[in-house]
């Protein structure tokens, strides 16, 4: 009998994989190494369109060749039709590792992994033509537990994750929970297509079964090695919202519940639902990724959210890294939800505040450096934990910033900038390359790397630009853990310094690329002495020399970049806390905790509840939220003899999170919501200032909204009514609901009659 594996889940929500016989090798020896922190420069790569280093499987078994972009008929993708598969696998990635790590990488986001659509989705054009599309990029789920055969086996996804754990570099893997594929074509009346999602054979247990090598098996022997799970055209257990496309409706409910692009949208409430994404989640976490890029995470139900973030950091090997696409424009009525939505979840966001910015400053120059300036310090006094956001000047779903500035100049200042703000910096494949794109759609920008730079060059300026400030982000503090500071702004100019207590970066940029400008003298803490230009010349820097508390007035020639920093031993007596991972959490969760003066005999304090520490070093403490923390918002403090550090907020959670879908039938008068509010911090502790959002009122008079509570407890609430300034309490007695002792899924309140 071959060596099984068998996935089940447990009642803390871990994934148990059980292997016959007892002979049979260990699937997952790599562990993470780390989640994501703002000292990391990461490296976005679509996986097809980067390396082919395995051309046999190009055109996997049961694949339609025709849809691999091979006209030369070789076996070769040449990048000509980028709708099709170009060749781009694991082991193309791992053969450019040198290259990744040389440029000074430490994290590598990669497409999603587990099998996708792989069928044509063909869109019928005006004129009669049509455009043949396959699903290269991997945001068209067909099965969570199987890899995609066109980037490699599990084995050689294994072997990626070890090759990189071996240099250091962290794996990020996107991860789409919002949606399968699409499952009507809107250029053919509508026309029913695809949307289907399957699981792996199970054993006479339920549980999933798979070969010694990780791969599912044909267990039912039916020829195949999966079966059909949900189907969005006979959706009889509700596994899909099934609403229609969202269009222009672009309220709350329309975002998140109604269908991005035709394409078969989960009902995130649905209990069965919320078991099989956590389980897929937790699946890929058992092999040893290091984080998760949320997909689509603006139409995704924010309940949900948080509690498959609570599910998979509560799992064994730690917290991830989380971070989600919440795609907003400039300006965009959705900004308050889109700042606040990592407080709320515990994900943080892809910054498309700062992608905006750059985009207008740097790139079509329709904004002034100085409001590229008021950006940075808006964002740092909106986001609660600003240098977690992750910042980019391109990514896969927008225009290539090449392609808006072709000027190297400003290209480069765009560059230098994105490496030395706030925030964790994003790298789009090719960037170093001054990979653009023929027009200005996202597809266009998809080129496949190896034929548009085949070299793959370490002496371009762009690479040299990244190489030198991710070595500057490791080491001087102030750029991963400081704040910002605008020293001086023009339409041309900014001059910024990061600080994080004695440690100095100061960045001057001049984006005009024929323009030269002067600098007047600005005041400065930094000791007096020479600084050199941590981009030796690269950018036609130089040094500069500070006395008398004054940075003294300078030229910046055109598209000239300075980067000085100040990088004094911050000793070890006195601890300091850049950063915190994760930043919510229940009783018994790690945290990991960075910065300076962290080791040897601290006191980690949640609130005023003392934390067991599990292991420090002078920039790491481990250590996990302890059994009598308060729930709610808690200071976390170091302590070190007589010396308290600075405070990181932190979220305790109440327990295991799931999800009550609250309800209630009542009128209301125009510009009146119902809010929920209730005895435990999920729901406010009775403060109606922090009560729950808005409910959702598609049918009204009937509300719903689905809220991330404790599991196991019993709940006391009352609804209210809220018109701007004015707050409307619910009379009667408090309301009570019993949470399932379930720790997956979600229930629903019955429709309750509003008390007067």
């Amino acid at each position: 009998m071959a060596a099984l594996r068998k996935l089940a889940t447990i009642a803390a929500g871990a994934v148990l994989l059980a292997l016959l016989p007892a002979q049979a090798p260990a699937l997952a020896a790599g562990a993470p190494i780390g989640p994501l922190t703002p000292k990391d420069v990461v490296y976005q790569i679509i996986t097809d369109r980067f390396y082919d280093g395995d051309t046999g499987n190009n055109k996997p078994a049961g694949f339609d060749p025709t849809l691999f972009d091979d006209p030369d008929n070789n076996n070769v993708g040449n990048g000509s039709d980028l709708k099709l598969y170009q060749g781009g696998d694991w082991d193309g990635i791992i053969a450019k590792i040198p290259y990744l790590k040389n440029m000074g990488i430490s994290a590598v986001w990669i497409s999603a992994p587990y099998r996708n659509r792989d069928t044509v989705i063909e869109d019928h054009q005006p004129g009669g033509g049509i455009d043949r599309w396959t699903s290269f990029h991997g945001y068209h789920v067909r099965n969570y537990f199987a890899t995609n055969k066109h980037f490699g086996t599990l084995a050689e996804f294994r072997s990626l994750r070890d090759a990189l754990h071996a240099e250091g570099i962290k794996l990020v893997i996107d991860f789409v929970t919002n949606h399968t594929s699409r499952w009507q074509n809107p250029t053919l009346g509508n026309a029913a297509e695809d949307g289907k999602l399957y699981e792996p054979d199970k054993d006479g247990l339920g549980n999933y079964v798979f070969n010694a090598a990780g791969e599912p098996i044909d267990n039912n022997s039916d020829g195949i090695t999966e079966n059909l799970l949900a189907n969005p055209h006979a959706d009889v257990n509700g596994w899909f919202h099934g609403l229609g496309d969202r269009g222009a409706d672009s309220s709350r409910f329309g975002y998140r519940h109604k269908e991005l692009g035709s394409l078969a949208d989960f009902s995130q409430e649905n209990a069965n639902v919320v078991k099989h994404l956590e389980k897929a989640a937790l699946f890929w976490k058992a092999e040893g990724v290091d984080g998760f890029r949320h997909d689509a995470t603006l139409h995704m139900n924010p309940a949900f959210t948080k509690g498959l973030k609570d599910a998979i950091d509560s799992a064994p090997q730690g917290p991830m890294a989380h971070f989600g696409e919440f795609f907003i424009g400039r300006p965009d009525p959705k900004y308050d939800e889109y700042r606040t939505f990592p407080d709320r979840t515990g994900v943080n966001n892809l910054d498309f505040e700062y992608f905006r910015a750059s985009t207008n400053a740097f790139g079509n120059f329709s904004e002034t450096m100085a409001n590229f300036g008021s950006m940075l310090t808006q964002t740092s006094n909106d986001y609660i934990y600003e240098n977690q956001a992750v910042t980019f000047l391109d990514n896969h779903d927008v225009t290539r910033f090449r392609f808006i500035q072709p000027n190297d100049k400003p290209y480069h200042a765009a560059l230098a900038t994105l490496l030395t703000a706030r925030g964790t910096p994003n790298i789009y494949y090719g960037t170093e390359q001054y990979m653009s794109s023929v027009n200005a759609s996202d597809v266009a920008g998809r080129q496949f790397l190896q034929t548009a730079a085949p070299a793959f060059s370490q002496t371009t300026t762009a690479y040299q630009v990244i190489q030198a400030l991710a070595a500057l982000r490791k080491s001087n503090d102030a750029v991963a853990y400081g704040e910002t500071q605008i020293l001086y702004s023009t339409n041309d100019v900014l001059v910024f310094k990061r600080q994080f207590y004695d440690k100095q970066v100061i960045v001057s940029v001049n984006r005009q690329p024929n323009s030269a400008f002067v600098v007047p003298a600005l005041p400065t803490t930094i000791p007096a002495g020479t600084y050199t230009d941590q981009l030796t010349g690269l950018l036609s820097g130089a040094s500069t020399t500070v006395a008398g508390g004054q940075l003294p007035s300078f030229t910046l020639s055109g598209g000239e970049v300075n980067v000085w920093s100040y990088n004094p031993s911050l000793g070890t007596t006195i601890p300091r806390i850049g950063d915190v991972v994760s930043t919510s959490g229940r009783a018994g969760n790690t945290v990991y905790i960075y910065g300076t003066g962290l080791g040897g005999a601290v006191t980690v304090k949640f609130g005023t509840v003392t934390a067991t520490v599990t292991s420090n070093s002078d920039g790491q403490i481990t250590t996990t939220v302890p059994a009598g923390a308060v729930a709610g918002v808690q200071n976390i403090t170091v302590t070190k003899g007589a010396n308290v550090s600075n405070t990181f907020r932190y979220e305790v959670l109440s327990g295991n999170q799931v999800q009550v879908i609250f309800k209630i039938n009542t009128a209301t008068v125009p510009g009146e919501n119902i809010h929920v509010v209730g005895n435990i911090p999920e729901l406010g502790s009775w403060d109606a200032a922090k009560s729950t959002e808005a409910m959702h009122n598609p049918n009204y008079p009937e509300w719903f909204l689905p809220v991330s509570v404790p599991a196991g407890t019993t709940i006391q609430f009352k609804f209210l009514k809220k018109n701007g300034g004015s707050t409307i309490w619910e009379g009667g007695s408090n309301r009570s609901f019993a949470v399932p002792a379930d720790t997956q899924g979600s229930t629903d309140t019955t429709v309750y009659t509003w008390q007067p």
